[in-house]
């Protein structure tokens, strides 16, 4: 039996019924009466109870009327509540328990039938809170353990970038520098609602992170190619587009060892799409204008912006002024417009990060 002193109003017109359930529960439960609802609603400002008894049959608002505020109101909801009755029909019963009642006894009742019930309702509601305790408690600790493989997860994917990016040994610096610019312009996009519909279920944690693939099929081109100095002759450029596919289906093969939850299918398209070019002239589809996904529209730009200002074994770095004007000639060809009107408008804060993250 639950000893400790719980509070349970006691709802009821009747002076003798409040009377009767007081005596049968003082001794294990601090009780409080209330002759109708209203009173029952002033002390529960004061105070939430453990429990309530509440009579049906009450003038002004009747104990299914209160049943419903009780319900409706964040605050009392989660109070478990018994209604007490001399309705006696199968019907009261069900309308009472499907507004939610703990449960529904017939009046009169003998006291060892009210504590017994009582005691059963605290009972469950003290596990349903201990369950719910466990839960949150779980909850807390599989999101820690998420977040943990996140990072590693994470670390790794960097880690392969790096590979990447050192083999070509003018290039450092190209991953973290366009995760820069690339948050910068989505930033940008965002507070301007530029392509709002396109990014509503984009969690950036995911999306920035997987553009550090961008480049992952350069891993299978030959040194010779990737650091030739000069010009590539027309058959070393086929070889050079070819790391497209390879970055896709390198990614896709560890998408399908994983329980995904976007960050491959956003590398995917960084990866697959950033060679487009907006009018069409692009590669490996050769897609136009809006059809190709805005993954690769925005890596396109900051993919470009960053080998202009770096040297390359074919060319020096270019200084910002001839940078801006490549990048704005470029809209409505090579880049999207909108994305490059964007561009403009931050175009010193991917300055910064330029000089920031250095080679």
């Amino acid at each position: 039996m639950n000893l400790e002193k719980k509070k349970v109003i006691v709802v009821d017109d009747n002076l003798t019924n409040r009377t009767v359930c007081k005596n049968i529960l003082k001794t294990y439960y601090e009780v409080y009466s209330a002759s109708n609802a209203a009173r029952m609603f002033e002390l529960m400002e004061r105070f939430l109870p453990d429990m309530i008894l509440l009579d049906v049959e009450m003038p002004e608002m009747n104990g299914y009327e209160a049943a419903r505020i009780l319900k409706n109101n964040g605050d009392y909801r989660d109070v478990p509540f018994i209604f007490l009755s001399g309705r006696r029909d199968e019907k009261s019963e069900m309308e009472g328990l499907n507004l939610g009642a703990a449960d529904y006894i017939f009046m009169p009742f003998s006291a060892a039938l009210l504590i017994r019930r009582i005691e059963t309702h605290l009972s469950i509601m003290e596990h349903k809170k201990e369950i719910e305790g466990l839960n949150k408690s779980t909850q807390k600790m599989l999101i820690q353990k998420m977040g943990q493989v996140w990072k590693l997860q994470n670390a790794v994917f960097g880690i392969v970038a790096e590979l990447v990016e050192f083999r070509d040994e003018v290039t450092g610096g190209h991953i973290d520098r366009t995760q820069g610019y690339l948050s910068c312009l989505i930033e940008a996009m965002t507070d301007k609602g530029v392509y709002a519909k396109e990014t509503d279920d984009w969690d950036l944690d995911f999306v920035i992170p997987s553009a550090q693939l961008h480049d992952l099929g350069k891993i299978g081109i030959s040194d010779v190619i990737l650091n030739k100095p000069g010009r590539l002759t027309a058959e070393e450029y086929e070889i050079i587009k070819t790391h497209v596919k390879i970055g896709v289906d390198a990614i896709t093969r560890m998408e399908r060892i994983t329980d995904d939850h976007g960050f491959f299918r956003h590398a995917k398209l960084f990866a697959g799409t950033h060679h487009e070019r907006w009018d069409g002239k692009g590669y490996p589809e050769g897609l136009a204008g809006t059809d190709i996904p805005l993954e690769g529209r925005l890596m396109a730009v900051v993919d470009v912006y960053d080998a202009l200002i770096s040297v390359r074994p074919y060319k020096e770095a270019y200084n910002r002024e001839y940078v801006d004007k490549l990048i704005r000639d470029g809209s409505g060809t090579q880049f999207d417009p909108r994305l490059v009107d964007i561009y403009r408008g931050v175009s010193d804060e991917f300055a910064e990060i330029a000089g920031r993250v250095a080679e």
